[in-house]
């Protein structure tokens, strides 16, 4: 499997935990994650890799991108997540790296995972969101007079540019061993 150095792979994080720092801002901000700051590193970072590590440097990096915004790719098609939470995981893939960039890419929709499910319990619409989950699971299963449509009045978002800066930090204090000796 092409793999970063783990150097190399520590200074990728590093300039991921600057991407996603800025995307959690403007995220926050104005509910937006911005071209200037995602598209750069998609064509600067298997530049930089290349240049620095070769021919596999490079397609490593180019590997980040596509196996780290495909799945993005497919829920932006599927209407679940916005344009710039798909550049910015890609963005992330590029920098950090395949591995890494899979690796904030779990643990981040885990921690907005984690986050949607706490504030609906705060909310008090837990149990009413979870429904509507179970249904809009089981529909495709269900005879049409059995199907209900779900509103979209009752659906909730949640802006993933601060759930991808906590998976960076965590991912790149995971790599610090020095931190905790």
């Amino acid at each position: 499997m092409l793999q970063l150095p783990a150097s190399y792979e520590l200074y990728g994080i590093a300039a991921a935990l600057g991407l996603a720092l800025t995307a959690a801002i403007t995220d926050w901000r104005k509910g937006e994650i911005p071209n200037w700051l995602t598209l750069p590193p998609l064509v600067v970072a298997p530049v930089v890799y290349g240049i620095l590590l070769g021919k596999m440097g490079a397609i490593a990096s180019v590997l980040g991108i596509v196996f780290c915004g495909l799945p993005t790719l497919v829920l932006w098609w599927q209407g679940g997540i916005g344009g710039g939470d798909v550049k910015l995981v890609a963005a992330i893939g590029a920098t950090a790296g395949l591995m890494a960039g899979l690796e904030i890419e779990l643990v981040a929709f885990v921690v907005a995972a984690l986050y949607a499910l706490g504030r609906l319990a705060w909310e008090g619409k837990l149990l009413q969101t979870l429904g509507n989950t179970l249904f809009l699971a089981l529909n495709p299963l269900l005879p049409k007079k059995w199907r209900r449509k779900v509103s979209p009045s009752l659906m909730n978002t949640v802006r993933l540019g601060g759930a991808f800066l906590a998976a960076t930090i965590l991912s790149f204090l995971v790599r610090q061993p020095n931190l905790y000796s």
